[in-house]
């Protein structure tokens, strides 16, 4: 459901072939084992550089004392898998409408529910008997009317796979009315707020597929004993990376995991 609110188009318009089209943003859960770390760097060629030298001897001590302790790691690009294609079967529910624009009100969540539920319950405000009603982040809710043996004509929502669920589902005078009548105004506290009503889609991803990205400024670092802090550890592989002398340069981010432990590291679209 989009806000409503005036707005000016200055695009560029889509041609009518590639409407059927989505843009995928990539979130990629990425899981990090012990005795491991992912070093970021602000250019992608000193992560280039960092991958080719392929080992690395980390000083854990920078005193000036001859017997200096060391730790050889390696060092490995970050491969993922990203979503090339996707394809979706959408299907509108028959006993279900979103709403959106819930008044954010200093009410607890069930008071609100409840008067929202006792409102679309009436038949003067254009509902019926209410199943369920689940609230959304964002100001928004899932209104499920209850069945009551009308049936939807001829596949409109019927059958195991639809949103609506059984094929016995309320007739469309209910949800297709509040859908066309598009708002309503919910009074609470003496005021009234318009609340707008939007079909209700669900689908299921029928196919998924995936192509191999490299990480073009991250590095994933192996082979780290547990021999200091974390904090300590984490420490002098930054100072270690940093420096040129090492084939290093300005590092952006630095995760560490001891040995024994385990992380998940989340990379998202690179806007640089």
């Amino acid at each position: 459901a989009l806000a409503q609110r005036p707005m000016v188009f200055r695009g560029q318009v889509t041609d009518t072939a590639d409407m059927g089209t989505l843009t995928l943003t990539p979130r990629v859960h990425y899981p990090l084992p012990g005795g491991s770390a992912l070093v970021t760097f602000e250019q992608s060629e000193v992560a280039q550089r960092i991958v080719a030298m392929k080992e690395h001897v980390v000083e854990l001590s920078h005193g000036e004392e001859p017997d200096r302790c060391r730790v050889r790691v390696r060092a490995e690009p970050v491969e993922l898998l990203l979503p090339s294609a996707l394809q979706l079967s959408l299907s509108r529910s028959c006993r279900r409408v979103l709403l959106s624009g819930l008044p954010n009100l200093d009410i607890i969540e069930e008071t609100l529910l409840d008067k929202l539920e006792l409102f679309f319950s009436k038949a003067k405000n254009g509902g019926g008997e209410v199943e369920s009603l689940e609230l959304l982040c964002g100001g928004q809710a899932v209104l499920s009317f209850a069945q009551d043996g009308g049936v939807w004509g001829a596949g409109a929502g019927a059958g195991p796979g639809s949103a609506g669920g059984s094929g016995l589902s309320l007739p469309p005078a209910v949800v297709e009315k509040l859908i066309a009548k598009g708002v309503v105004q919910f009074p609470i506290k003496k005021t009234k707020y318009e609340i707008r009503i939007s079909p209700y889609v669900s689908g299921d991803v029928t196919s998924l597929q995936l192509w191999p990205s490299h990480c073009t400024r991250t590095v994933l670092l192996r082979g780290i004993p547990d021999v200091l802090d974390a904090e300590l550890m984490r420490d002098a592989l930054e100072i270690h990376f940093q420096k040129s002398s090492r084939g290093g340069g300005e590092v952006d981010a630095l995760g560490y995991v001891p040995e024994g432990q385990w992380a998940v590291a989340i990379f998202e679209e690179d806007v640089d």
